[in-house]
């Protein structure tokens, strides 16, 4: 497999809509939310205008000229936002490719990004019974608060001083 990890192109954040979508946790694949629950506001927050604001940042992963996975972060008040100044992260990669070590390389491509951009942290929201609370470790967040659904994690870029 071919794998390139590159900034989206700005004609291409309409492909936000489907990771957008296919980042949302449904463990029951027989009961799958439609795909207008994206349209709600507590979710177009994450992609609604994506590109227009100074901290919005996008890769993609593709192989074979197809766009198979998406990592971005803005700076919004989402489900693992912690303040006014933290990016918070949104990633999926599409079904048939998980757990090869892309979502790992997406993840690792944006905090070397924002690491160099001088951002002191980054955050996230993830289901508590979500796979993909390994990967978060393993890239360096940790688990800062949770609710009674998600865990809130951040990684601290060490552009800032430990408080």
């Amino acid at each position: 497999m071919n794998l390139i990890i590159r900034k989206m192109r700005t004609d291409e954040y309409v492909l936000l809509n489907d990771f957008l979508y296919q980042a949302i946790y449904q463990p029951k694949t027989a009961d799958l939310a439609p795909k207008s629950i994206i349209n709600k506001p507590e979710l177009q927050v994450y992609i609604k205008d994506f590109g227009k604001q100074k901290d919005d940042h996008c890769f993609c992963a593709e192989v074979e000229n197809k766009v198979i996975g998406a990592v971005w972060v803005r700076n919004i008040k989402g489900y693992g936002s912690i303040d006014d100044v933290t990016v918070e992260f949104a990633i999926s990669v599409f079904d048939e490719y998980q757990k090869m070590g892309i979502g790992t390389a997406l993840m690792t491509k944006m905090l070397k990004h924002l690491k160099r951009l001088n951002y002191p942290r980054a955050s996230l929201a993830v289901q508590k019974e979500n796979y993909a609370i390994k990967m978060y470790r393993k890239v360096g967040f940790e688990i800062v608060d949770e609710n009674e659904q998600e865990y809130i994690m951040i990684h601290r870029l060490g552009n800032e001083n430990d408080k």
